[in-house]
């Protein structure tokens, strides 16, 4: 992309009432399911077509990718591309948590009085998040870690260390945009949107949980664990019991259709890497927080 158009895109899109108008004040669900329709059309012609107008607007790079044996012959294949072997190392100090994804860090921090921060002062009940106060209680006085995906971005997502999945709740809802702006002006939005709590245990029992949250375009999530990919109008059960399914460090999860969220939440006990910033890039298999010292630690 010429630096001239680069600055041109930037300037759109940082444009926050321009910005918010065209990825909010359009009818969300309805734009959902259609880009769920067309980016399973197997065309390629029409395949390149849409990503060189993707490309248009970020900064997506597939050289990292490994290209299906046929091709790209979806916006879908191009989406959910697996990567290269090795691209994405993964820290093995036993003690250390890693990322589930590529992402840009978002909100971070102390679960105080059972409220999450979304956007600065802007905050919400994680209680509402899971569905269920039950659900949450682990995460009462733990931390959270907001993890946000770009369209442009891998879209795949890992396990965080060697996890067994106990239980998953799908829970409907909007797909409002979750990016900084809109954040900042729609509250509790984490809450409104279609998302998915997956409770999973560590090896000695501790909790903890990642929360995937759906985004306007985006509201499809392949599970491994489930066998199934949960989209807006899944018509159930929409809540998954007795799941026990085990995954190891870095092993692949499931994906999104397109960029997103994961919240992060680790109970008591667990502390979120130090130097963590917003803002801060990071990489699938990146450290993200420290259990209790383990043996072994270097």
């Amino acid at each position: 992309m010429s630096m001239k158009l680069a600055r041109w895109r930037d300037r759109l899109t940082q444009q926050e009432d321009l910005n918010f108008l065209l990825t909010n004040r359009v009818p969300r669900l309805a734009l959902t399911r259609f880009m769920g329709w067309y980016s399973r059309i197997e065309q390629p012609w029409l395949t390149r077509i849409s990503v060189a107008v993707w490309r248009l607007f970020t900064d997506l790079d597939l050289s990292e990718a490994e290209p299906p044996a046929r091709g790209y012959r979806s916006l879908r294949d191009v989406f959910t591309r697996r990567l290269k072997p090795g691209m994405r190392p993964v820290d093995t100090t036993p003690s250390a948590l890693v990322s589930p994804c590529d992402a840009i860090v978002g909100a971070f921090g102390p679960v105080t009085r059972g409220m999450a921060l979304q956007a600065k002062g802007m905050d919400y009940r994680i209680a509402e998040l899971f569905g269920d106060a039950t659900r949450a209680a682990p995460y009462l006085n733990g931390s959270y870690l907001t993890l946000r995906l770009t369209s442009a971005m891998y879209h795949r997502f890992h396990a965080p260390g060697d996890l067994r999945i106990e239980r998953v709740t799908h829970i409907a809802g909007d797909t409002w945009n979750v990016n900084p702006i809109a954040l900042k002006r729609v509250e509790r939005l984490f809450c409104r949107n279609v998302r998915a709590a997956v409770e999973c245990t560590l090896p000695d029992g501790t909790p903890m949980a990642l929360v995937p949250v759906a985004a306007i375009l985006v509201a499809s999530l392949r599970l491994h664990a489930l066998d199934l990919t949960l989209r807006p109008g899944h018509p159930g059960p929409h809540r998954f019991d007795d799941v026990h399914r085990d995954h190891a460090r870095g092993e692949e999860m499931g994906w999104f259709e397109q960029g997103s969220t994961i919240i992060v939440f680790l109970p008591p006990g667990v502390s979120l890497r130090a130097g963590l910033e917003v803002g801060q890039r990071i990489r699938m298999g990146e450290a993200i927080a420290r259990l209790p010292s383990a043996d072994g630690d270097e």
